[in-house]
Formats: C-alpha cells, sequence, structure tokens
C-alpha cells in the first residue's frame, strides 16, 4: 500500500524540498499550513516571519507544482492558548522563553499529529533539520549533519510514538544543499529570505508585543547593583532578559549587563560581565526522549540556549525524572530562566526541560 504524508508548509524553501523529496521517495502527499493568527496582525511585507499571507501563497504554489493538494488549518486558538499566552506569563515571571519548542510540541506535534491521523497519514514531515535513528530498541532524535543548521534543541520534546510517524528529510543536508534542490524544480521561494525572529514578533520588540497583548503599560522600576545600590529607572521588567546590555539607557563608568530580574520588588539587577558566568542550574519539566529517566548522575553535553555550543556537563536526575541538576565543568555565561536545557550524548538527544534558576 502506498505511504502517506502530511507536509506541514511554511511558505519556505526548507518545507517546499521536504515535499519534493516525499514525492520524489514515492509518497502520497498532501501540503499543509498551520494558520497561527490573523495575518493583518503581520502583514505581508516583513520577511522576519513565517506565517504571511505571502508564505502561504508560496505554500500553495509549490504544492500546485508537485501536483498535491494543499490546505490551511485554522489552529488560531490553540496557537493563542498553547503558546502567545504561556510566553507572556514567562516574561511576567522575570523569564525568557522559547516559542518555537512549544509552538513545535503543541502545534506541529500534537495538533497537526493527531490531524494526520485523523486523515489516514502515515508520516508528518517538516523541513527541520534533524533526523531520526533506531538504536537499542528505541527510537532517537539526532543532531543535523550541517551543524550550522542543526534544529534538535527545539524538538527535544518529541515522544518515540512521534518520532515512529515523523520524517525530517533535510536532516543530511547542508542549506546550499537545499536550495540547489529548490532552483532544480523552479520554486517560488528557492532564494527566499530566512525568518530569523519570533514569528508573532517580527520587528523583535518583544516589550511592545506584550503590551498589546495584555493592554496594559508595566510599571517602571528601580536598577540596582549587587549591593542594592540605585543605578536608574528601568521600563518595565518585561524589556529585560540576563545578559542584556543595549538599551539600558543609564550612564556608567563601565559596562554593565543584566544579571538577574527581581520580579518581586520591580528591580533589574546589574553586574559586570564576569558576574554572568555560572556552573550550576535547576530544570523543570524534564522530558526523555526515550521515556526513562537514568537512575543515577550521569556525563553528558548540555546546550542552554538555540545558539549556545553544548558543553561537558555532570546531570543530577530530580522530582522522579521530572526535573534535573546540571553543573558544567566550566562556567557558562547567562544561563536563563525559561529558556530549555537540553542534554545530548555525542549526535543523540537525550531529553530537555525548562530552566528553572541557576544555583
Amino acid at each position: 500500500m502506498e505511504k502517506k504524508a502530511l507536509i506541514a508548509m511554511s511558505g519556505g524553501v526548507d518545507s517546499s524540498v521536504s515535499a519534493a523529496i516525499m514525492t520524489e521517495r514515492g509518497y502520497d502527499c498532501m501540503g499543509c499550513t498551520m494558520r497561527l493568527y490573523e495575518n493583518d496582525m503581520i502583514g505581508e511585507d516583513l520577511f522576519g516571519t513565517c506565517c504571511s499571507l505571502k508564505d502561504t501563497t508560496d505554500a500553495r504554489s509549490v504544492c500546485e507544482s508537485l501536483g498535491i493538494p494543499y490546505n490551511i488549518y485554522h489552529c488560531e486558538a490553540q496557537f493563542t492558548e498553547m503558546v502567545i499566552e504561556p510566553f507572556v506569563c514567562s516574561y511576567e515571571r522575570g523569564e525568557t522563553p522559547n516559542p518555537c519548542i512549544r509552538c513545535n510540541r503543541y502545534l506541529k506535534f500534537d495538533i497537526l499529529y493527531n490531524k494526520a491521523k485523523e486523515l489516514g497519514y502515515d508520516n508528518i514531515v517538516t523541513g527541520h533539520y534533524a533526523r531520526i535513528e533506531e538504536k537499542d530498541g528505541h527510537l532517537y532524535l539526532m543532531k543535523a549533519v550541517d551543524p550550522a543548521k542543526d534544529q534538535s534543541y527545539v524538538l527535544y520534546d518529541l515522544t518515540e510514538e512521534q518520532l515512529a510517524h515523523t520524517v525530517f528529510p533535510l536532516g543530511e543536508f547542508t542549506k546550499s544543499k537545499t536550495r540547489e534542490i529548490a532552483d532544480k524544480y523552479g520554486f517560488v521561494n528557492s532564494h527566499k529570505k530566512e525568518s530569523q525572529d519570533i514569528c508573532f514578533v517580527p520587528d523583535g520588540d518583544y516589550g511592545a508585543m506584550i503590551r498589546r497583548y495584555r493592554g496594559k503599560e508595566y510599571p517602571k522600576g528601580d536598577f540596582v547593583d549587587l549591593q542594592g545600590n540605585v543605578l536608574g529607572t528601568h521600563e518595565g521588567i518585561i524589556n529585560y532578559t540576563i545578559g542584556q546590555r543595549r538599551g539600558l539607557g543609564i550612564p556608567a563608568d563601565r559596562r554593565l549587563y543584566v544579571f538577574r530580574l527581581d520580579v518581586e520588588n520591580n528591580r533589574v539587577v546589574l553586574a559586570d560581565d564576569k558576574d554572568l558566568f555560572r556552573k550550576r542550574l535547576k530544570v523543570r519539566g524534564f522530558h526523555w526522549i526515550t521515556g526513562d529517566a537514568p537512575t543515577e548522575d550521569f556525563r553528558c553535553s548540555a546546550k542552554i540556549r538555540y545558539r549556545h555550543k553544548e558543553q561537558p556537563a555532570t546531570v543530577t536526575v530530580t522530582d522522579e525524572g521530572k526535573g534535573a541538576i546540571i553543573e558544567f565543568d566550566e562556567p557558562q555565561r547567562a544561563i536563563t530562566a525559561g529558556q530549555s536545557a537540553v542534554l545530548y550524548d555525542g549526535d543523540y538527544v537525550l531529553g530537555g526541560g525548562i530552566i528553572d534558576s541557576v544555583l
């Protein structure tokens, strides 16, 4: 029986080439775009997004050229509930979240995964740069071959069941190879600029987005140093993140950086760059790819943000596998609550969770 694949298409070159590869492999394919918010919030001409009106037009054009059907699924309410609201709440707690991880977990690999099963499709396919491999009776998520494009960090929440019905056609490719295939097919988006910012904050101004969403202003407060001395006035805690230097707007005889967000007292604590380096952190909501948490301390490498190069560490599992303490061999800069810590054994993703605090 011919296998069927539902292709998640953002309108970009990666998902378009993924669709082409699956048709080449003989799959009965259908492309789809998940509409996550009203497009007039974003506009057609802002290229920092992945969900504009132009993107859906490009996705439809690619499907027409491949001769496969195309659908748009409306997920605005779910996206607001599962991604935007938690994103805003995280900032209000003094954290800095990564909403792409929640979008993958709750939208692409939950809602879309269930839609595929409902429609009788064997697999869902995305343009992520990652790989899946079976080893020792388990399915593992793995890094992409191209380290510059690897996206395994934002996929650590996947389960073995989901991996069994997911295909990442680009895991073995470089970006230049992907564009080469798109050129061969004559896709309209073969040289489209990549999206860089969060899709629902295309201008990168998270504070302004949160104020619009909540319909309120956030109170100003004090900038203080590590000794509690007042250095100036901040514009609301939601506007700052750990390690930030730009935009502080205070006179100082040296460079100062955001060290801690004291939400309870509405203070932003500033310090020197050297003070940002720490070794130990606590992680909550841990997800293990195989579902089995190690029973003893173990060695691995850990990554604390998307652009961070993973570093060697020792991990102690806590809370019956739902938490972890990670201790790096060497101090890491600007460990930030709300970001995800992801564990690796070489190219294999072991799991990950949300950074709760620095110890």
